[in-house]
């Protein structure tokens, strides 16, 4: 007799314009994070090629990297949250380390121009309207970020 097939665990209730799913902290899920990004995009009515849609694939993809490189904790996963509403698109990504802080709006510096590196929460600064660094309620720390999307209160039906 086989056993009965073990049950998915379904994802927490997520609102209408809002998208929220982890991931495994590796290269490989902070790849799948930016793609699934630009797919919620373009469900809400955000085409994959245009200049929001393409800000918001970099912007997760930097905090993504850097939450599967520099927040890892091994047997940890990283959040991806996305929200829609009232003109603006924010991006939120969290980890559960609380030990290593990066620096927050106004602090990052200039990357040398010949380093193979650090250049992800310079292109987030320089691509997003507004971001923050702020703790978790629980362990660790969420990077968010917002874009203005000219002319949109929310997600189209």
């Amino acid at each position: 007799m086989t056993a009965p097939p073990t049950p998915i665990r379904p994802q927490p209730s997520v609102p209408a314009g809002e998208f929220a799913q982890r991931f495994s902290a590796t290269r490989l899920g902070a790849r799948l994070a930016r793609h699934l990004t630009l797919h919620q995009l373009n469900q809400w009515g955000i085409p994959y090629d245009g200049d929001t849609a393409q800000a918001a694939a970099v912007i997760v993809g930097e905090l993504a990297a850097n939450a599967a490189t520099h927040g890892r904790v091994p047997g940890r996963d990283f959040e991806l949250r996305l929200a829609l509403a009232d003109g603006t698109l924010r991006i939120e990504v969290s980890d559960t380390r609380s030990e290593r802080r990066p620096p927050g709006p106004g602090e990052v510096k200039s990357p040398d121009p010949l380093a193979e590196s650090g250049r992800g929460l310079f292109l987030v600064e320089a691509l997003a309207h507004r971001w923050a660094v702020l703790d978790r309620l629980s362990v660790g720390k969420t990077v968010r970020a917002e874009l203005d999307l000219p002319g949109r209160d929310g997600p189209r039906p």
